[in-house]
């Protein structure tokens, strides 16, 4: 079995091959990013420690198109947008507002939250429920505040 790592380099040669100029320097960056992750940590990374990584790095893209939509810049927003369409091919499945919504209901129940002081008891439970899955944690926080009040 071959780790995501692995998978990301072999399609970067892949794209090399195809000159998929886009795909090239996107899965480039996203190796540098995994590098820099490796040299830090001082040993080879896990699978679900790449997969933390690529959120990351989808978050700041994310991050980065509010700002340029801001600015009027849609070139620039569009070419984000485009890395993180090839970003996302090497997470999992993004968790569904419906799936959010029920791991922070479980959460509550579990933790028995209810007030706003307890807001980050609850959100650690309910990102733990959706452990396994791509959530944002926006959408996670905006699910909680709704919850608790």
């Amino acid at each position: 079995m071959t780790s995501l790592k692995d998978t990301i380099v072999a399609d970067l040669t892949a794209a090399m091959k195809a000159k998929d100029a886009e795909r090239v320097g996107t899965l480039r960056m996203v190796k540098a990013s995994l590098m820099n992750r490796f040299i830090e940590k001082g040993g080879e990374l896990t699978d679900e420690e790449v997969t933390k990584a690529l959120q990351s790095l989808v978050k700041q893209r994310r991050d980065s198109i509010e700002s340029y939509e801001k600015a009027g810049r849609s070139e620039l927003a569009a070419k984000e947008a485009a890395e993180i369409a090839v970003i996302e091919v090497y997470l999992p499945q993004a968790a569904t507002q419906d799936e959010i919504d029920a791991a922070v209901e479980a959460a509550a129940a579990e933790t028995g939250a209810s007030s706003m002081k307890e807001m980050g008891v609850l959100m650690k439970a309910a990102m733990a429920k959706l452990a396994g899955k791509t959530a944002d944690g926006k959408l996670v926080s905006e699910a909680v505040k709704k919850r608790l009040s």
